[in-house]
């Protein structure tokens, strides 16, 4: 019984291990599905949407070829309403994918309004084209003239260019798209593969082999069990009583050579029962396959960016850009910056620079080619980010909050943050810096949504505010002119306001005392307070408040009063305006670029400075 139970267990054992290795070997399933689409020919724009992404699980690799030039050759990703935006009036090529059946479409997206403009901020969604193409050919061109160039955009969340764009590994998440192109001149590649991982993981693999291999020892155990009892129940007896004389021998006949003698004997057993598992050994070795062979994988996962935060649940919208999306701008910034403040030009300011930032910026290069000695403005850092505060819009302009750490200044002092205002007029448009101020020292900032979330902008003229916002650049033009004596000098928390000590009504009279003492009636200096051309921009705060950014413009007339007097300039003054003295007078004209906490209507709070720059923006000679 142990001889059958051991052939039992060595028969289920051999087919365990190879039902096992089977399934890593030839029953194993793909290691990738693939999904490969060629667009037609001179397309310069190709778009994938999120839903052809995760057609099945895992990371998707796409890879492009067929670019006559790879160099300029693209592959982003964005928030598909962003990718659409941006495409606005240009026409586009769509891939399609059915995960059940494997077809691959491509589809031609014609604008609706061919009149829209290019980056006009439209958002309106293409019409397709009703006949789709599963494999268009190569030579049939949908658009033969030239678009804009995707590349460098602000508006997508990752970006890769040239020979990078070659293989792109990503995880994007539902409402986000991928957009492949040239430089809008150069056709998009015309190949498309799109691979996804599959699992090739066997769960039983591993349960069988090591079940057949316990049950292989079982077997030879009860095989040696049985043939140990074997040869004991056979072995010789114990001898007792008398010997029996022997018996006559019977004759012996010899078997005839036709006869065929039938082996007997215990030796002649133990050599038919040893066969059983020497056939069995045979048999595992004929399979090629050893056990450890079965677990040999060495596929290693790769890590790769994830698009987080490019999409929001629910019906609210999303924040114009995450955190990674707006690190990215500031330090397309700060290389911008850094290049126009070292060449003095206005024109590579323009490039990322806007409003009164780009104003101030403008003055100060044309005052330092005619005066060495005069100081750059700070320099934009490339970060790190303290603070992010982006809208929350699906529409155009967008604005979005940046607060940027500063370096420590030649002494190795600290140095306060530098707060940034960037504007994204319409999708083709980058960030421009709209506002750039020092906060305050020790400045209390109040709470703001999360940069997951955004800010929701004010209107200007909102009255659920202690002040209007377009009303509050007036009002603290008005402090910095009369000072306690403006009606508004009850609703500002002056109490650490730096600018007023600097430039407030205190310090103006003292500026006309000391002129009138030392070149008594022959000039006059006033002051006067306006508006400035910066728009007025608000974000709202958690506590129904608003951060405020607004441009005053302060206004400094110094005139010549008596006959023969002169009116001579200062040297910045004049490296700006061109004129060293006047016989009728100078106008200068003093920038502010203010941020300002608003609290809400029936607060008991204050509104408050929470950073400004200021500078001079212009200066002539008036009649």
């Amino acid at each position: 019984m142990r001889f059958v139970l051991a052939i039992v267990a060595f028969v289920v054992a051999a087919v365990m291990i190879v039902a096992g290795i089977a399934q890593r070997t030839i029953f194993a399933p793909p290691s990738q599905v693939t999904a490969s689409a060629t667009v037609p020919g001179g397309t310069h724009y190709v778009v994938i949407d999120s839903a052809v992404l995760n057609a099945h699980p895992g990371q998707q690799t796409l890879s492009v070829s067929g670019s006559k030039d790879a160099k300029t050759q693209m592959v982003a990703y964005g928030r598909t309403a962003d990718v659409k935006a941006w495409l606005d009036d240009q026409q586009y090529v769509t891939v399609g994918y059915r995960a059940a059946t494997g077809d691959v479409s491509v589809k031609t997206v014609t604008p609706k309004a061919a009149d829209s403009g290019s980056g006009s901020g439209s958002t309106a969604t293409p019409a397709p084209t009703a006949t789709p193409a599963t494999s268009a050919p190569s030579g049939s061109a949908p658009a033969a003239t030239a678009g804009p160039n995707p590349a460098g955009s602000d508006l997508w969340l990752e970006e890769f260019d040239g020979q990078d764009a070659q293989v792109t590994k990503m995880n994007v998440p539902s409402g986000v798209s991928v957009i492949v192109s040239g430089d809008g001149t150069t056709p998009a590649p015309n190949k498309i593969l799109l691979t996804w991982p599959v699992d090739t993981s066997t769960p039983w693999a591993f349960p069988l082999i090591i079940g057949g291999l316990v049950l292989l020892v079982i077997g030879i155990a009860l095989y040696l069990w049985g043939l140990y009892t074997h040869r004991k129940s056979r072995g010789p007896r114990r001898k007792s009583g008398p010997k029996m004389p022997k018996l006559p021998k019977a004759p012996k006949y010899k078997p005839t050579a036709s006869l065929e003698a039938t082996p007997r004997g215990r030796r002649s057993t133990r050599r038919t029962r040893v066969m059983a598992p020497a056939i069995l050994a045979g048999v595992l070795a004929l399979t090629g396959t050893g056990a450890g062979a079965a677990f040999a994988d060495t596929s290693t996962p790769t890590p790769t960016p994830t698009a987080t935060g490019a999409s929001n649940t629910g019906n609210s919208p999303a924040p114009a850009v995450t955190v990674p999306q707006l690190e990215r701008i500031v330090k397309r910034i700060s290389v911008a910056a850094a290049n126009a403040d070292a060449k003095n030009d206005g024109d590579l300011a323009k490039l990322r620079f806007t409003g009164p930032a780009l104003q101030l910026r403008d003055a100060n290069y044309a005052i330092r080619v005619k005066k060495a000695d005069q100081p750059p403005l700070p320099a934009i850092p490339a970060g790190p980010l303290e603070l992010s505060l982006p809208q929350a819009t699906d529409s155009w302009p967008r604005t979005v909050t940046a607060v940027v750490k500063m370096p420590n200044d030649a002494n190795g002092k600290a140095q306060a943050p530098l707060a940034l205002a960037l504007v994204q007029k319409t999708p083709r448009d980058n960030y421009l810096v709209e506002y750039a101020i020092a906060l305050e020292p020790n400045v209390k900032v109040p709470n703001l949504a999360p940069a997951s979330i955004g800010a929701a902008a004010v209107p200007p003229d909102s009255k659920l505010l202690k002040v209007q916002p377009d009303q509050v650049a007036a009002a603290y033009g008005d402090i910095l002119l009369n000072g306690d004596k403006s009606k508004w000098y009850p609703s500002f928390d002056l109490t650490d306001d730096k600018l007023v000590a600097q430039v407030g009504a205190s310090w103006k009279q003292q500026e006309q005392a000391r002129l009138a003492q030392q070149f008594g009636n022959t000039s006059s200096l006033t002051f006067s307070s306006r508006v400035g051309a910066g728009p007025v921009l608000s974000m709202a705060t958690n506590d129904s408040g608003a951060i405020v950014w607004v441009n005053p413009e302060e206004v400094q007339l110094h005139k010549v009063t008596e006959a023969g007097a002169q009116v001579i300039a200062g040297a910045t003054t004049a490296a700006l305006s061109g004129v060293a003295q006047s016989n009728t007078g100078l106008e200068s004209v003093y920038g502010y670029q203010l941020a300002f906490y608003v609290p809400p209507a029936g607060s008991n709070e204050k509104v408050r400075l929470l950073g400004f720059a200021q500078g001079l923006v212009s200066a002539r000679e008036v009649q």
